[in-house]
């Protein structure tokens, strides 16, 4: 977004050159994209979780699925119902909203492990992004607080003068 004296992309934005009230839009916009980011970052770790429990289930558990063993069967999140398995070879996957596929227990952790890797990536590019907009909010608070210090005299001495 901005930076002192260049940045690694978009507009090149002189810090030096704006004012104070001007830095504190830049200051207020870079924390609300950070704040957005972080989020992001948080919902992407937390889905990523999931798919790993998914994987986890489906391979440590497809040893011991069986027609005649009781499961419990998530209905909603805190609501679950007793149920068997029709065929422990096979599960029911979402794939996404609100679709659902039957899958052999290895096609379903390969596309498990396939969303993991995706997020993984996903993630780490959010990370990068992260770093770059905390650094670019670091560099506009220094330049702001150097230019409020610079007002601060300068302020107090014409104040005295009068």
């Amino acid at each position: 977004m901005a930076s002192r004296g260049g940045q690694q992309g978009g507009e090149q934005i002189s810090l030096d050159t704006l004012t104070a009230p001007q830095l504190s839009a830049v200051k207020k916009q870079l924390d609300e994209e950070v704040e957005h980011l972080s989020t992001s970052y948080a919902q992407l770790a937390a889905a990523q979780s999931k798919f790993k429990e998914c994987l986890r289930v489906v391979k440590s558990g497809s040893e011991t699925f069986d027609d005649k063993k009781p499961i419990l069967v998530p209905l909603t999140n805190s609501l679950y119902v007793k149920g068997r398995m029709a065929d422990p070879s096979k599960v029911i996957v979402d794939v996404g909203t609100g679709f659902y596929v039957e899958k052999d227990t290895k096609s379903a952790a390969d596309f498990y492990e396939a969303k993991v890797k995706e997020l993984a990536a996903n993630i780490q590019g959010l990370e990068g992004i992260v770093q770059a907009k905390t650094q670019n909010l670091r560099l506009v608070e220094e330049v702001l607080r150097q230019k409020v210090l610079a007002a601060g005299p300068a302020a107090g001495q014409a104040a005295q003068a009068s």
